[in-house]
């Protein structure tokens, strides 16, 4: 009885998280997130069951229209306020373990959210993301993937006027003699799986959901394809 009371005191926090990103309360997210911790559960799971959880569902209210833009760069500073406290509580990982990759939002292009909930899920791997933000030309993010002797590089676009860049990317790639050298990922709202297929992209995934999904079950094997 006692581990069905303690399952269900976590999901009732797990829920307060999520709730209180939808409902942009950054002071209730923190106050979940604090309680969370105290109460010894696994911050992983809070940000990732909590936290992100009410990102997809702020970032689906804005596909119906529910929410503007406005609305979900609030909900994401609620999300921050949470992550601030529970990332610093996530497992130490060895440095020999870790996996270096570059993400971006394409030049052109300002929308970052669903960047910003790659790079978190990706931080609680074995991956070093080195962020370099939006609005980034295709020359910067080769030049960092270089620099980083990266393994991963990502590009997200949600314009559709800025789809294009994504094919600047990999030209690029090639043009620097690392397009073998690295696995590419690309997705955005705009961006679709048969577009990423005639660019010449590794992988395509939807969301922050999707790619998670998808890494959990094949980095070890992608990172043994270069």
């Amino acid at each position: 009885m006692q581990e069905e009371f303690k399952m269900s005191s976590k999901e009732e926090l797990l829920k307060r998280l999520s709730d209180g990103v939808v409902d942009m309360e950054e002071d209730d997210v923190a106050e979940a997130a604090k309680e969370y911790l105290d109460a010894g559960y696994p911050a992983f799971d809070g940000i990732m069951e909590g936290l992100v959880d009410g990102m997809n569902r702020a970032s689906q209210l804005y596909e119906e229209e529910e929410y503007f833009v406005t609305d979900v760069l609030l909900c994401s500073d609620a999300m921050y306020a949470g992550l601030d406290i529970l990332r610093p509580h996530l497992p130490e990982v060895s440095n020999d373990d870790k996996v270096t990759g570059v993400i971006v939002v394409v030049e052109g292009d300002t929308h970052d959210i669903g960047k910003n909930l790659v790079k978190i899920y990706l931080s609680t791997l074995n991956i070093d993301m080195v962020d370099l933000g939006v609005d980034v030309t295709k020359e910067e993010f080769v030049e960092a993937a270089v620099e980083n002797e990266a393994k991963l590089v990502m590009a997200s676009a949600l314009l559709p006027t800025t789809v294009c860049e994504l094919r600047g990317i990999i030209e690029e790639l090639e043009r620097a003699g690392i397009r073998d050298k690295v696995i590419v990922f690309v997705g955005g709202l705009s961006v679709s799986r048969e577009y990423a297929e005639e660019i010449g992209a590794d992988y395509y995934t939807r969301d922050a959901i999707e790619l998670r999904d998808f890494l959990n079950k094949n980095l070890s094997k992608i990172l043994k394809e270069i």
